[in-house]
């Protein structure tokens, strides 16, 4: 039988500097048969009550609180005394994420497939830095440029034949210009055939979880089963960031010149926000006017998705609406610590028969500021053999918890060692138990 119980975070003493992570409450919740606390988690007056808690379950497969990972899908954790995000009518989807932690701070139907046009060029970049992170291309190879791409309609950089053309400079081409020729011959290097590209382009929508994508060339051209939502331009976006930053330094150029020939970039957000540095654009008569936007500010990146407005100006008065409001309401704020006793694991067969558990990597979340809730930590622990365990081993799992939406979770681990206990420490234990 599991037993639920919270207790409080205190600090040990009020004369220690208060912890940045105090500035949320952080509550143990004590699973899997009850996880005892230890000192500095409890008043120590409390410690007598606790210290004889149920050991922890020996299975803890079951558990909810399992690890959220880059990809996860999440709505949006409503705080009290938080405005709502702004109501955008004439956007047909948005998305604002947290690039950081991948909190998702307010959507407007995150799900609804639409035309991507040239925001389907964000997979023709990721796939071409990927190709270059696996040294099958180099930014300063020149590629072929083919008939098919010189033909392709739509934006471009204006490739021909007889041009010697290297991948960086597609790569601007691409990214700045939505250069569609720039796109195939990006493709056909990379994979030889478009219907080849386009196929890698799927596969990689499946490994990134992009559940609402799917392609059907490499430039965003319509066609019928050409399809994403701004949730999963969003998780791209994210990807890229994380993986390929250097794209930044293209996306956020305003011009590009190439044959002598100076075009703008897309982004009209460029123009007016200095703190926006990408990411994209897409328009075509099926998709309306699409901007993938990133922006830091303070340190903290933010990305903004809208889909469907009915003008550049729209688009970009979204953008700058989403991204104000995540600045001003929401923050990034470290949740779970690290180098922190979160609870005891008690073993009779140990010597110590306790040792405190603790988070193996720290854990930030976004959070609102200045919003009144619980941050609570679910921990779970495994059983663990009688032969001892060795500092830093993984215990089981430590998940942060706002009301009944899990925010995210890192492994638990044993803060110290503890060795196995001879015959004759066992069994004087056993008779203490008796007296």
């Amino acid at each position: 039988m599991t037993d639920h119980r919270e207790t409080p975070i205190r600090s040990r003493s009020a004369k220690q500097p208060t912890p940045r992570w105090h500035s949320v409450l952080v509550i143990v919740v004590l699973v899997a048969a009850g996880l005892p606390l230890g000192p500095g988690l409890a008043h120590a007056n409390d410690m007598s009550s606790i210290q004889n808690a149920a050991q922890p379950a020996p299975d803890s497969s079951h558990t909810s609180c399992s690890p959220l990972g880059l990809h996860a899908s999440r709505a949006p954790i409503i705080f009290a005394n938080v405005p709502s995000p702004p109501k955008l009518p004439d956007i047909r989807s948005y998305i604002l994420l947290d690039a950081k932690t991948g909190a998702i701070i307010a959507e407007k139907s995150p799900n609804l497939r639409s035309q991507p046009a040239s925001l389907a060029k964000l997979m023709t970049a990721y796939l071409t830095y990927q190709a270059i992170a696996r040294h099958q291309l180099q930014l300063d190879q020149t590629v072929p440029v083919s008939t098919t791409a010189w033909h392709t309609p739509g934006s471009r950089m204006f490739i021909a034949p007889s041009m010697r053309v290297s991948v960086n400079q597609l790569l601007h081409g691409l990214i700045i210009d939505a250069g569609n020729d720039a796109a195939v011959a990006l493709a056909q290097a990379v994979a030889g055939t478009r219907g080849a590209f386009v196929n890698m382009m799927n596969a990689t929508a499946v490994q990134l979880h992009l559940r609402n994508t799917h392609y059907t060339d490499v430039d965003g051209l319509p066609k019928p089963g050409l399809y994403t939502t701004a949730r999963d331009i969003g998780i791209l976006s994210r990807d890229i960031i994380e993986q390929y930053p250097q794209l930044l330094t293209i996306s956020e150029q305003k011009t590009y010149t190439f044959d002598r020939i100076r075009q703008r970039n897309w982004n009209p957000v460029l123009f007016t926000d200095p703190t926006v540095d990408g990411l994209a654009t897409g328009l075509t008569k099926e998709s309306g006017h699409c901007i993938d936007a990133s922006a830091i500010r303070k340190g903290r990146r933010l990305i903004a998705v809208v889909m469907g407005a009915p003008s550049w100006h729209n688009a970009a008065g979204a953008i700058e609406a989403l991204l104000s409001y995540g600045y001003d309401f929401y923050t990034d704020s470290t949740v779970i610590p690290t180098g922190v006793q979160l609870g005891l694991l008690k073993n009779r067969d140990w010597i110590p028969r306790m040792i405190p558990v603790g988070a193996n990597q720290r854990l930030v979340t976004t959070i609102a500021k200045n919003a009144g809730f619980d941050v609570r930590l679910r921990v779970n622990l495994t059983k663990q053999p009688r032969s001892g365990i060795r500092r830093g081993a993984i215990v089981g799992t430590i998940c942060a918890m706002i009301g009944k939406q899990r925010i995210g979770s890192v492994p638990a681990i044993a803060l110290e060692r503890a060795a196995p206990a001879n015959l004759a420490t066992r069994l004087l234990r056993d008779l203490q138990r008796f007296v």
